[in-house]
């Protein structure tokens, strides 16, 4: 495997406006394409827009939603990364043949695309089905894997993609500055994203509190860690729907490091090289090589009824 460089993006994202989303993708990558990237990865429902589809009826879905790769968002995205000579991630909403919706996020090249992944665990909204599998391709030479948001919190799935060969895991979030039962946690005024030009000040203190970033950093480096792995977390600036949202995209390497990271308020990408050393160096590598899994892999794969509660949306539907 050869370095690879790449670029992980943040952007105020407008709901519903496909064309404006797609013309920032497009502004971004360009850029990113002069600066010599390789691939630049979107946040979750990059495309689309995100928080506003939980109020959404099932025919308004399949109206909004699309088919993969034949729809026109991912054409797009494939026209972008020919002209552009890079490899594109990104986010929609997706409908299939038989009027079935998920949460989908795509990787495409100069030739088409490259892989589709479907959320594991969606919420946003009901009409949304789950994802069945896990996703592995290549990008010149590099293993990936993609897991969407909700999707890294559980820890089984990160080291599942990791088993299955990925060095680089995708991960592309809506996240963050929404109520939950973690002590400091909430919501973040609006009012403050209004006056961050003027008063930049309150807003980072929230944005970089235990409403945003401190979580963050509670266990986005361990999953890097552990599984000795390239996180590529990407997430939204500025307001999605009604709920601002604070960025942080970073990129991770495999000891827990955070070796690229945007701190702008603007739309913008940060990037890092990404050598193939790190994942064999990376202390993950020798404990993976370590494991027994017959200690646990009848406790790990008993069954289990799933169930998922969203605390943020559980209070929002309420007030």
């Amino acid at each position: 495997m050869k370095n690879l460089k790449i670029a992980t993006a943040q952007f105020e994202n407008k709901s519903g406006d496909k064309s404006y989303n797609l013309s920032v993708i497009e502004k971004l990558s360009q850029k990113a394409s002069l600066e010599g990237c390789d691939v630049i990865s979107f946040h979750e429902c990059s495309i689309t827009g995100y928080t506003f589809a939980r109020n959404l009826s099932k025919e308004q879905m399949l109206d909004f939603a699309e088919l993969i790769p034949n729809g026109e968002s991912t054409q797009k995205l494939i026209e972008i990364a020919k002209k552009n000579n890079i490899v594109i991630l990104a986010g929609l909403f997706e409908k299939d043949k038989n009027d079935n919706l998920f949460k989908a996020y795509v990787c495409v090249d100069k030739n088409g695309l490259v892989a589709k992944y479907r959320k594991l665990h969606p919420f946003i909204n009901p009409y949304l089905t789950p994802g069945n599998e896990y996703c592995i391709f290549e990008i010149d030479g590099w293993k990936c894997g993609i897991l969407i948001c909700y999707d890294n919190n559980i820890i089984e799935n990160v080291r599942a993609t990791k088993l299955l060969g990925a060095d680089i895991i995708f991960m592309p979030h809506v996240t963050m500055c929404t109520p939950s039962t973690r002590p400091g946690a909430g919501f973040v005024s609006s009012q403050l994203w209004e006056n961050r030009e003027t008063d930049p000040t309150p807003l980072r203190l929230e944005f970089d509190g235990m409403k945003g970033r401190d979580w963050l950093m509670k266990w986005l480096p361990a999953r890097a860690y552990d599984n000795a792995i390239y996180a590529i977390f990407s997430n939204p600036i500025g307001m999605d729907d009604d709920q601002l949202k604070n960025g942080c995209s970073m990129i991770i390497d495999p000891f827990g490091d955070i070796v690229a990271e945007c701190r702008s308020f603007e739309d913008s990408f940060a990037t890092a090289i990404l050598t193939p050393e790190k994942c064999v160096k990376a202390g993950g590598s020798r404990y993976i090589k370590a494991r027994r899994p017959v200690l646990y892999k009848n406790i790990i794969g008993q069954d289990h009824q799933s169930e998922q509660n969203v605390v943020w949306l559980n209070i929002d539907e309420k007030s």
